[in-house]
């Protein structure tokens, strides 16, 4: 689908534009000096905050502004059956109970049953291609890391590890300018976990989706629709931003030789770097529905309306990091909310930690020294969740 090319970012942004998804800072630099709330009519309309404080003190506000719908683009007003996204669609009080459901299977002891499993899936990725001295470090190794991890919590078959990647890309990312797609890709990932529910009713296993199914909540257990809800989520929220924290992140060190030998020298520094890659190069994009008229920076928002919560954008403001425009790797003080803020901060962010860092020191171990290849196109993602989609790289 193609539009209109934007006149002025301020009153008619796009964040599907081709420019914005190559590189969204100067926009933002720019709307956060003249117009630090912009607003669209596009894709439905929207309001887009820049600055950092704006951000947070929305998504601290969950009385004003509501989860019920978080993507970027309206909602689907089709289908068969209305599955939300517990818990990042859910509102309080269900919120609460809703998150403590799948906090214990994301916690840094749940998560460090799958770092030997993260571990070898990547050494076995390098392998596969080392020898050849080329790779695309997107589509190769970033893409296929977290599909395969979150498949095996799942206790899924890695088979459908590139079914799994079709069915996200087109509700969170391709599907997001086409509504047909969108739908289809998610009917299809509903009916595919409804099976899931049902085998796993007949037959419980030692996985995420057993452990589910025998929660309770005040005594009573938890409605397949909402495990639906929260599988999905699972899968689309756990796929596409830690691969794409894992490509920038490479996208980055095959840019930047210093910071990629300085790394080499101090790998100590890994933990701080990986915190710099996320501000810097933050995925993900949420959305709120406005509950009460209110004003943000000037901005009158009324009842109804959507407001993108452009965390990335806020993670490059200057009132709020020093230098904001440089990735420095060993930047100290990092507040950033790469992983959002509020009631609704990530709940897997020990998951794509320890993705992040087992992808990146399986690869720097291996290859120490890569680059971009001549010539080569280095494409993004935009829209929900920003990354490389693919990333050719050369090394000895």
């Amino acid at each position: 689908m193609t539009t209109e090319p934007v006149v002025d970012w301020a009153t008619d942004y796009d964040i599907f534009d081709p420019s914005y998804v190559a590189d969204p800072v100067p926009v933002w630099d720019e709307l956060r000096d003249r117009c630090p709330v912009a607003h669209t009519d596009r894709w439905g309309g929207s309001w887009l905050p820049t600055r950092y404080d704006d951000v947070v003190a929305i998504a601290h506000d969950v009385e004003g502004f509501s989860s019920r719908d978080i993507t970027v683009a309206p909602r689907l007003t089709t289908g068969s059956m209305e599955v939300k996204s517990p818990p990042i669609s859910s509102d309080p009080p269900e919120h609460l109970w809703a998150r403590r459901l799948i906090l214990p299977g994301f916690s840094p002891k749940s998560v460090g049953k799958y770092e030997p499993y993260t571990r070898d899936l990547c050494r076995s990725l390098i392998d596969g291609f080392i020898a050849t001295g080329e790779a695309d470090a997107a589509e190769g190794y970033a893409q296929q890391i977290p599909v395969r991890v979150i498949a095996q919590m799942l206790g899924i078959d890695e088979s459908m590890s590139d079914q799994f990647t079709t069915w996200v890309r087109g509700v969170l990312e391709l599907g997001l300018q086409d509504p047909v797609l969108r739908q289809k890709s998610r009917d299809e990932l509903i009916g595919f976990f409804a099976e899931e529910i049902a085998d796993r009713k007949q037959h419980p296993r030692d996985d995420l989706i057993s452990e589910l199914l025998a929660a309770e909540v005040e005594g009573e257990p938890v409605s397949d629709i909402h495990i639906l809800g929260t599988l999905g989520l699972l899968l689309i929220a756990g796929i596409d931003t830690t691969w794409s924290s894992i490509g920038s992140s490479l996208w980055h060190l095959a840019t930047h030789p210093d910071d990629r030998e300085r790394l080499a020298r101090e790998p100590d520094l890994l933990p701080t770097a990986i915190e710099e890659f996320l501000r810097a190069y933050s995925p993900v994009t949420m959305a709120r529905i406005v509950n009460d008229d209110t004003e943000v920076n000037g901005a009158c928002m009324h009842a109804g309306d959507r407001v993108v919560l452009n965390f990335p954008a806020a993670n490059r403001d200057p009132d709020a990091f020093p230098d904001a425009d440089k990735v420095l790797i060993d930047r100290a003080v990092n507040r950033h909310v790469a992983f959002g803020v509020g009631i609704h901060r990530c709940a897997g962010s020990n998951l794509a930690r320890m993705e992040l860092r087992v992808a990146l020191e399986e690869w720097t171990a291996r290859i120490p020294e890569f680059r971009l290849a001549d010539g080569a196109e280095v494409t993004w993602a935009g829209g929900q969740v920003r990354g490389p989609r693919q990333l050719p790289v050369v090394f000895p």
